[in-house]
Parts: C-alpha cells; sequence; structure tokens
C-alpha cells in the first residue's frame, strides 16, 4: 500500500477497557458498511440505527436518549433551534385545509411564522386568549388538528391551565404541543399533564451558556415519535455533533444551576415589587400573581426569567437608561451564566387582546452572579432612570411624589436569599 493510500485507511484500534466519563464527539456524514447487502438493505434498520450523518451519530443518541428520559417521553428529535423545533412540527403535523389554535402570548418569531409561512400553505392559524378556557372551547371544531400551548406565556407569563386544555382538544381529536422551554422538564413535564408533544430550546437552560443553538421535540407516542423524526429527515434537518455535547454538558449542572438563578430571581422579584419606579412583575412563582395557584399545581419550581413595567413617569427614559448597566448585558435569549435584560414591546405582538400596556417591558434573565451585585446595577438603571425624568425623585402614575430610601430598598431583600447565595 503506498503512503498515499495509507494516509486514508483507518487503523483498528482496541475500544475495550476504555469507558470515558464523558460522551464521546462522534462526528460524521458518511456512514461506512461492512458488506454491499448491508448498503442495500441500510433503510431496514432499525429507526435508531445509522445510515447516515445527518440523521444522527452516536453522539446524537445520547442526547436524544437523555432528553426522552427527562420529559418522560418516547422519542426526541433534535433540531437547529427552538423555533425550527416549533416550526418544523407544524409543517410535519398540518396540512391545508386544517387550523392550529396558538395563544395569543406565543414567542414572536412563532407568530410570524404562522401568519405567513402556514397562511401561505393554506393552514388556517387561529389566536386564542390563553387564559381564557371557554373561548379557547369555542374555537376548537373539527378542522382544528393542533392546540399549542406555550406556559408561561412569552414576556408577560401567563400560566395556561394544561390538564384543561388537553381535556378539550383531545375530545376534539387535536393534539396539544407545548412550548416547555422557561421551566424545562426538571420543573414542568407536559407530557405527564397530557400533552402530545413537548418542545424545548436546548439553546437556553439546557446548554446554560449562551454558545449553542439548537431545539428539542419530544413525542409521548413512539409513532407519533417515529412520523415526526422521518418527517424531519425529510425536510433535512440536523444538528452537529460537537453542539449535542455542550448540550449534554450543560445537563449535568442543569438543576444546580435552575435552583441558584430561581432563588435569586425570586429575592429580586420581591425587591422590584417593593420598587418605587416598578408599575408591576411578571413571574408565576410570586404568590398574588395571574396563574400563581396553576404554576404551583404543575410545576415544581420556577426559573430566572422574569418581567418587569416601570410607572409611567420613568417609561420615555428606559432605552438611555439600559446604558448604565455594567454588570447586566442587554441581549436576547435567556437561561445562560450571566443576567441578561431585553426591553421588548408587545404592541405588534397581540391581536386576541390588543396591548394597551407601556411600550416597554423588561425581561430579565438572571445568571449566576451573586443577588447584591445584580441589585446593585439595577439601581444603576433606575438611578438613570431618575435623571432623565429630571426629578430627584420619581412619581408615581398617580402623580404623587414616592419617598423611598434606596438603602432600606437593599436590607429589604429576603435575608434567606442573601444568606444562602453568599
Amino acid at each position: 500500500m503506498r503512503n498515499e493510500t495509507k494516509c486514508l485507511t483507518i487503523p483498528p484500534v482496541s475500544l475495550e477497557g476504555y469507558d470515558s466519563l464523558t460522551v464521546p464527539v462522534y462526528r460524521a456524514s458518511t456512514i461506512r458498511y461492512p458488506d454491499a447487502s448491508s448498503f442495500a438493505a441500510r433503510f431496514e434498520r432499525d429507526t435508531d440505527g445509522y445510515t447516515y450523518g445527518l440523521y444522527g451519530t452516536p453522539t446524537h443518541r445520547y442526547l436524544e436518549y437523555k432528553i426522552t428520559e427527562l420529559e418522560g417521553g418516547a422519542r426526541t428529535i433534535l433540531a437547529p433551534s427552538g423555533q425550527a423545533a416549533i416550526t418544523n412540527t407544524l409543517l410535519a403535523l398540518l396540512h391545508a385545509g386544517e387550523t392550529v389554535l396558538i395563544p395569543d402570548t406565543v414567542y414572536g418569531p412563532v407568530r410570524d411564522f404562522a401568519q405567513n409561512e402556514l397562511r401561505a400553505l393554506g393552514i388556517r392559524a387561529v389566536f386564542y386568549d390563553p387564559c381564557d378556557l371557554k373561548a379557547l372551547a369555542s374555537l376548537l371544531d373539527d378542522q382544528t388538528r393542533l392546540v399549542w400551548v406555550e406556559s408561561p406565556g412569552s414576556v408577560t407569563m401567563e400560566v395556561q391551565d394544561l390538564p384543561a386544555i388537553v381535556e378539550m382538544a383531545h375530545a376534539k381529536g387535536a393534539l396539544v404541543g407545548c412550548d416547555n422551554t422557561w421551566a424545562s422538564p426538571l420543573n414542568c413535564r407536559p407530557l405527564d399533564l397530557g400533552a402530545d408533544i413537548v418542545v424545548e430550546a436546548l439553546s437556553k437552560h439546557f446548554c446554560g451558556h449562551s454558545d449553542v443553538l439548537m431545539g428539542s421535540v419530544t413525542l409521548r407516542d413512539p409513532g407519533l415519535g417515529q412520523r415526526l423524526k422521518a418527517a424531519f429527515g425529510r425536510i433535512g434537518i440536523g444538528v452537529s455533533p460537537d453542539d449535542c455535547v455542550l448540550v449534554l454538558r450543560g445537563i449535568e449542572t442543569l438543576a444546580v444551576r435552575l435552583k441558584r438563578a430561581a432563588m435569586t430571581a425570586r429575592a429580586i422579584a420581591d425587591w422590584l415589587e417593593r420598587h418605587p419606579l416598578v408599575e408591576k412583575v411578571y413571574f408565576p412563582a410570586l404568590p398574588g400573581s395571574p396563574g400563581h395557584e396553576i404554576w404551583k399545581r404543575d410545576f415544581a419550581g420556577s426559573c430566572g426569567v422574569l418581567t418587569f413595567s416601570l410607572v409611567n413617569s420613568v417609561n420615555a427614559g428606559i432605552i438611555k437608561a439600559l446604558d448604565a448597566l455594567k454588570l447586566i448585558s442587554i441581549g436576547a435569549s435567556w437561561g445562560g451564566t450571566k443576567s441578561l435584560i431585553a426591553p421588548t414591546s408587545l404592541r405588534d405582538l397581540r391581536t386576541v387582546k390588543p396591548w394597551i400596556g407601556p411600550d416597554y417591558l423588561l425581561r430579565l434573565s438572571i445568571g449566576l452572579e451573586h443577588p447584591d451585585d445584580i441589585r446593585e446595577d439595577l439601581e444603576l438603571f433606575f438611578s438613570s432612570l431618575e435623571a432623565t425624568a429630571g426629578e430627584p425623585n420619581a412619581r408615581d402614575g398617580t402623580g404623587r411624589m414616592v419617598e423611598r430610601n434606596k438603602q432600606t430598598l437593599a436590607e429589604e431583600m429576603p435575608l434567606k436569599s442573601r444568606s444562602e447565595l453568599s
């Protein structure tokens, strides 16, 4: 054999006695077959067998099986993003003339996809009030193929009654799919609550380090899972094994990161509720919040993502004041180790109930920094707001002067949270 050829051959290496503590990265586009008959019969292999790199390597199977285990499902399919996981599921399940019901609080890009791509395919997308079960029941008919749920809702955190929605949808022969990214399967398992499909944006909590784009779809029924796996393959959906390993690494610390972020978020939410410049905090874990009782019933915990709005007198200065932040970064996404904040306008993202609230809500993703450092950084933002408003003390929505000592606010942060997170 000539040297040129030797450069291309794979020497036999024994794996006996080798048992890595971590998942190996298996990269491949081409899968080699031992003989021609095996190649000819490749499509007769088991659904989880290996035929071509697009359809997965052992690295992909590790991640698929782990997510399936966590979700309590039958099969998981991976996608290049959370958005891709949702949109390709809709494409695989819906046909012209059929209807999908989507909550008015759905993730913005999903709304955009439904209003444009689904409409172009002759698929009817109808938006519904996520908390009005009676109105939802009136929309269900024989053409309804799928009811989509996102709980808590994007930005405004509405908690949907998933078991009740499942009962209504199944009675009409419709499937139920749920975007569970806010909670992750550690805090909610929609399949256990009756949903047929659960989607996660693995870019968020699962990865946990803001450096991977990936999504997953997990099915409760094996037959439906096989159908979606085949459909994703036909569309050409695939993900990198290197990214799979990063998500698998993130899963190892998922429980610890979620608990830490949730504890800090609760402390910050309590503090924000008492801040004179804050009008409202959207966070299902707060007692008294809309949907809190359903959250307590269906969820095992929360995460670090919350939203808040400001009093009218300072709303105009939000964009400029955000530049005062030193620790918290301005950016989309959430679920990573570093805190993020994103000003969000809802005026073009609501149709069932037109948005009449403030121009901007502030979505805050709490990272793993110390809660006092996060609070102090937010104080820079609030101080800048006051300066922008041109008053030493901001006014609340009724025009009354608000007097609050900031040091007192700092001291009022729950002592338990502060000590446990030190």
